[in-house]
Formats: structure tokens, sequence, C-alpha cells
């Protein structure tokens, strides 16, 4: 279940669905490591400025094999919290597996097979 806006995340992280077009868009198998989706930035509700989306606090942590980035996205004028972005790596058997969960950057996953030949792409024989 993802977090409301203006609840934030497991974290007590405030976010703003005020400053976003849409809370959490789809984004299929786009998922950023880093950078922020500005189509999806309406303005920032605190300043009423529509600029550049900074990026602070970033982190990057290992834990049982898997990556997690996170960062916030903040106003360039007033520094107001938009959002907290989470991006996950990991290896499972024979995939790389990526996540992103963002109010601004949207939800996404994706699966990149290790192998020269993804399995789940081979045609049939029959």
């Amino acid at each position: 279940m993802l977090p409301e806006a203006g609840r934030g995340g497991g974290s007590g992280v405030v976010m703003c669905g005020g400053c976003v077009e849409t809370e959490y868009p789809s984004r299929g198998n786009t998922c950023l490591e880093n950078g922020s989706f500005l189509l999806n930035y309406v303005g920032c509700v605190e300043c009423n400025k529509r600029d550049f989306v900074l990026i602070a606090n970033r982190a990057t942590e290992e834990e049982d094999g898997e990556e997690i980035i996170t960062y916030d996205h903040v106003c360039k004028n007033c520094h107001h919290m938009i959002a907290r972005h989470e991006y996950t790596f990991s290896v499972v058997d024979d995939y790389q597996e990526y996540t992103m969960l963002c109010l601004l950057c949207g939800r996404a996953e994706d699966s990149i097979s290790i192998l020269p030949d993804d399995p789940r792409q081979a045609a049939p024989l029959f």
C-alpha cells in the first residue's frame, strides 16, 4: 500500500501531494536511481514557483544484498519538501531487480536477466 500524500511514508517524512499533478504515477519499468520526473511537477505550493527540483539527503544503504538509495526532492527556492524517493536494486536468482517508489517520480519495477539470453524471452520450440 502506498503512503498517503501529506502523511508521508513509514519514515514520518511529510510529502506534498499539492506539488504534483499525479501522486505516484505508474511508470512501467522506468526506475530512476537519480533525478526527478519534472513532467509531474506542477510547482511548489509553499512559494508558488515552478523551478528546478533539488535532490537533498541522498543516502545509500546495503541490506541483505539489496542496495537502497533514498533522497528528498525539495523546492530550489524555499526548500519545501516535495517527495521522498526510494530506489532499490538486488539480484534474485538470475535476474537484476529494480524498484522505484516516489510521490513525484512514480512507482515502477523492472527485472533484467543477467544471462546472455533471457529465458523469459525465448521462443517456444513447438
